[in-house]
């Protein structure tokens, strides 16, 4: 590769670094909703018809950002469910981390996680990168249970048949040797640590369980039981 292409590889990399940067920072300004392409291209000093070379419209950036944030959420809780050695142990780390980048990563966490942005639609191009987060969890859960390390669920109420066939296709799609049951303990201890973890960026612990380590750390002893793991 000739050195001045590769010379504008590199500067058209910080270019759209500098973008994403800019953006993230609007982000934690005013939000998914406040973002503007223009108002990014005037703190960086560029024209508005520049910046649309490297992002055509306000989706498309949303969209990187979106995808970037997947990844490095991704990427931290691969990291730590790889310093675990038991199914359990990387369930809760991964727990545990997913908490430590959401609170260091509120903006980021809040755009991939949060109320849906009015007129944005995610393309396919997110749904890869969305995967590598339950993909940890399941990841866990399955090997487990190919271990014989799953305890039996508890007695409680019997799936309906409409459950059941949801789960089923979350079950063909993610993990086919998992039974539905363990899956949907699964499930609902996913929706548990997302709303433990949206409640608190969003203040509602306030004059209760904040700081909310201790019953976080609690609340994941608790659902690792639950989900079998124990």
């Amino acid at each position: 590769m000739p050195a001045h292409r590769t010379a504008r590889e590199r500067a058209r990399a910080e270019l759209t670094a500098a973008i994403k940067d800019e953006a993230r920072r609007q982000l934690g300004e005013q939000g998914a909703d406040g973002l503007s392409l223009r108002a990014v291209a005037r703190e960086l000093g560029m024209v508005s018809s520049a910046l649309y070379r490297y992002f055509p419209s306000r989706d498309d950036l949303l969209t990187a950002l979106i995808i970037d944030a997947y990844n490095a959420l991704g990427a931290t809780l691969e990291k730590a469910a790889a310093g675990a050695d038991a199914p359990r142990e990387r369930w809760r780390a991964a727990c545990h981390g997913l908490r430590a980048w959401g609170l260091a990563n509120r903006h980021e966490y809040s755009l991939i996680y949060g109320t849906p942005i009015p007129g944005y639609r995610a393309p396919q191009d997110t749904v890869t990168p969305a995967t590598r987060v339950p993909a940890v969890f399941i990841g866990a859960l399955r090997d487990a249970w190919r271990a014989g390390e799953v305890k039996p669920p508890f007695k409680g109420p019997e799936m309906s048949p409409e459950l059941r066939r949801q789960v089923g296709i979350v079950r063909a799609q993610l993990a086919p040797d998992v039974p539905e049951e363990v899956l949907a303990r699964g499930l609902i201890a996913w929706v548990q640590l997302f709303g433990m973890v949206g409640f608190e960026l969003g203040g509602q612990f306030a004059n209760t369980v904040d700081p909310a380590d201790e019953f976080f750390t609690h609340t994941v002893e608790q659902m690792t039981l639950f989900v079998g793991l124990g």
